[in-house]
């Protein structure tokens, strides 16, 4: 397969405008929407053989996901896309002035393992919505996805537009050596960093989703109850692969036992007494990430879990108290269902704690302190942040998605994943009419001061 050739092909397909059509873009959305439906048994099989999903949990956090946002972006399509008036100052008077939406061209998206089908279908809506062609490039971790989508990709949407590339690195060196209009990569920072410097040599923008420790502080004020409810279900939730997933707990020391009582009560509910025969728990996407993981769990008190195995790509659901802090746990992102607890003597110290550490993609709080929500709020500096709760401001289809800093770059989700794969072109349209006669040499005195009157 010759990249160039696909690429290029898309380009003179580009240039005859079909994809810059309202109509068109939502065509291939709703294809897109009857794709996910139409084969949601195929797709809840192949993710079950990639990472053990649960249907439900496949339903929601990958199939209604892709739905949902195809849903989303039809019923505001047009609105978004139309030209969007600022105002005109004086001295461009008359005229008008406003912001045009246009495609920016070809579109490489780089799809992750961990939710191998929102991953790119999810960017891919976004793309196409601001009417765009892509190569869709599916992560080959999770093989039974990306070959699934190689297959019904093309039995749905225009294939002068979309074109799925299965493979590994070769793969995606080869791709990243050509010159796209815009790269979506959703991965680790280390990978990241390649993409980022690939696209430098062509100038090309790039959308950095990346990770990193999301940090969870827990005051005592909060309700212990809820709180490790919705905890353990967004850190075990895919057996803890996912980007947003709390990634290590800040609280103080009396909190500790509580906590942890609440938490291991919660597992045993969710998840049964031994969660590797749970058909509610996921397995871990392939033996050298299991391997990866069991080698965090030497550092800190495993109060809970701590059992694994690497053939069977399981690891239990796993809660370690005070580990050290220049442990692989505490200095990586665990990217798995393993949660630190560490002690930290007040507010104070867990916002120092966070805002000494590289930004996170997410970070949580839990407490009914006004003060405090405010304060974490203003002062710690995160992709997206979730008050008493997590995961969850992912389900709010208009709250952009992103990082920031070492998490990431670019945001998609609803508009702003539209205006991220657009380009915004300033317009400023104006009559044949006199203009004012201090625009023009030869400059006078009386016309500066009359410009300095009117600014």
């Amino acid at each position: 397969m010759n990249y160039q050739d696909i690429l290029d092909a898309q380009r003179r397909y580009f240039q005859t405008n079909v994809t810059r059509d309202l109509n068109w873009r939502k065509e291939q959305l709703q294809q897109i929407k009857a794709m996910v439906i139409n084969h949601e048994a195929e797709i809840i099989h192949a993710l079950d053989k990639d990472l053990g999903k649960p249907e439900q949990e496949s339903w929601i956090t990958e199939i209604s996901y892709v739905t949902g946002d195809v849903d989303h972006t039809i019923k505001h399509l047009k609105k978004w896309a139309k030209p969007r008036k600022v105002s005109t100052p004086v001295v461009a008077q008359p005229g008008s002035s406003y912001i045009v939406p246009e495609p920016v061209g070809s579109v490489l998206i780089m799809g992750a393992w961990n939710y191998p089908l929102q991953l790119v279908l999810a960017p891919l809506v976004a793309v196409i919505a601001a009417g765009n062609c892509a190569i869709v490039k599916p992560s080959e971790m999770a093989v039974n996805v990306s070959k699934l989508l190689a297959t019904i990709i093309p039995l749905y949407l225009d294939k002068e537009a979309v074109t799925v590339v299965e493979g590994g690195i070769d793969e995606s060196t080869a791709l990243l050596e050509l010159r796209f209009d815009h790269i979506m990569y959703t991965g680790n920072g280390h990978v990241g960093r390649i993409v980022m410097a690939a696209a430098s040599k062509h100038l090309t923008p790039v959308t950095l989703e990346l990770g990193g420790k999301s940090p969870v502080y827990i005051d005592q004020s909060t309700n212990i109850k809820i709180t490790a409810q919705r905890l353990a279900w967004g850190k075990w939730m895919n057996a803890g692969q996912t980007c947003i997933a709390p990634d290590y707990v800040l609280t103080h020391k009396y909190m500790v036992k509580p906590l942890v009582e609440a938490l291991t009560k919660e597992v045993k509910s969710m998840f049964g007494d031994n969660p590797q025969l749970s058909k509610s728990y996921g397995k871990i996407i392939n033996p050298r990430h299991t391997e990866r993981l069991a080698s965090y769990l030497d550092s800190g008190e495993i109060v809970h879990g701590g059992n694994y195995s690497i053939e069977d790509c399981y690891i239990e659901p796993t809660i370690v108290v005070n580990p050290e802090m220049d442990s692989k746990v505490m200095t990586e992102e665990i990217f798995g269902p393993i949660l630190p607890i560490v002690c930290i003597e007040d507010f104070a110290s867990a916002k120092k704690f966070v805002v000494e550490r590289d930004k996170p993609l997410s970070a949580y709080i839990f407490t009914k302190d006004k003060e405090q929500k405010l304060q974490w709020q203003q002062e710690i500096s995160a992709g997206s942040q979730c008050i008493n709760d997590v995961v969850m401001f992912n389900a709010v289809p208009d709250l952009p998605f992103g990082g920031t800093g070492p998490s990431g770059m670019g945001q998609y989700s609803g508009k702003s994943g539209f205006d991220n794969f657009s380009h915004l072109k300033s317009v400023l349209k104006r009559p044949f009419m006199a203009d004012l006669p201090m625009r023009f040499a030869p400059y006078k005195e009386w016309k500066l001061n009359f410009l300095k009157k009117i600014r």
